[in-house]
């Protein structure tokens, strides 16, 4: 699959990309700790139905570049998706798709420049307003105990022991019985060093300290809080380790009215890649009716 890149709110963003070069654009946003690898399914399921299908390495995560701006707040990573719509050609028939910290960057998007997308799919954390009170259960803040570990100044040193072994841990929990060696071995290469997991644990922190905020962003930053006016589809695992199903009741009151849930059985946190067969079908299927 070829590798490009481009300079998108000055830091260089590489990309897979599958799919005829005219065809629609649909831009696929890769979460932690994951890579653009994670759609290697997905993105000739979307080529071979005549899309451009493209998955950036976020911010941060090796091979894309590490923002001179210092900014991995919500907003930062919206509106390089919408950057990345401009760069890349797309017109108001592009899609946006997420998983995990790429649904926040899905949601952020289409709710700050919502004429470049025509629909929304995310996988795996529902939008911010429908976690609201959900998130603070007590079995929910043990599966997120990570969240609060990263607000540390010892979080990189505690990840980065046993080579990178936290980052093994939390597939396994996250999506208990999936093989994770070929993913894990994409995910060390790009963020196992100081300076890239520090990145990556840069978007957690941004999400409780706004004096790590970007005023650039300001604005995609606020539209990152709205419902998205796009019809949605919204995907979770019913064994998720890191965001329990029970979370996602609500969903459809955070989404625009025509928009679907749907739990999908036997899967976990990493769904895309667990059920692949059943994810790009049911991906396929809401794009095209």
């Amino acid at each position: 699959m070829p590798r490009k890149s481009v300079v998108v709110n000055g830091v260089e963003l590489a990309y897979l990309e599958e799919g005829p070069p005219d065809g629609k654009l649909v831009l696929c946003m890769h979460g932690f700790p994951d890579t653009a690898h994670t759609w290697r399914h997905l993105l000739p399921a979307l080529a071979g139905a005549g899309y451009r299908a493209v998955a950036p390495w976020m911010r941060g995560y090796a091979p894309s570049g590490l923002p001179p701006d210092g900014a991995y707040e919500t907003g930062a990573l919206a509106s390089d998706a919408c950057a990345l719509h401009e760069a890349l050609g797309g017109d108001s028939d592009a899609v946006v798709i997420g998983h995990d910290w790429g649904a926040l960057a899905a949601y952020g998007a289409a709710s700050y420049e919502p004429s470049r997308w025509r629909r929304v799919v995310a996988l795996a954390v529902p939008p911010p307003s429908a976690l609201l009170s959900s998130f603070f259960s007590y079995e929910q803040l043990k599966r997120s105990f990570y969240i609060f570990l990263f607000q540390s100044p010892l979080a990189e040193t505690a990840v980065s022991l046993d080579s990178y072994g936290f980052l093994d841990r939390l597939w396994a929990d996250w999506s208990p019985g999936y093989d994770a060696s070929e993913d894990l071995a994409h995910v060390k290469e790009s963020i196992g060093s100081s300076a890239r997991i520090s990145a990556a644990i840069g978007y957690y922190r941004a999400m409780f300290d706004v004096s790590l905020h970007d005023q650039a962003y300001a604005e995609a930053q606020a539209a990152s809080g709205a419902v998205p006016p796009q019809r949605a589809l919204y995907l979770h695992g019913a064994s998720d380790g890191c965001m329990g199903a029970e979370l996602t009741g609500d969903v459809l009151d955070s989404l625009a009215e025509g928009s679907e849930r749907e739990i999908v059985p036997g899967a976990g946190h990493f769904l895309h890649l667990e059920r692949p067969d059943e994810v790009n079908g049911r991906i396929m299927a809401f794009l095209t009716n």
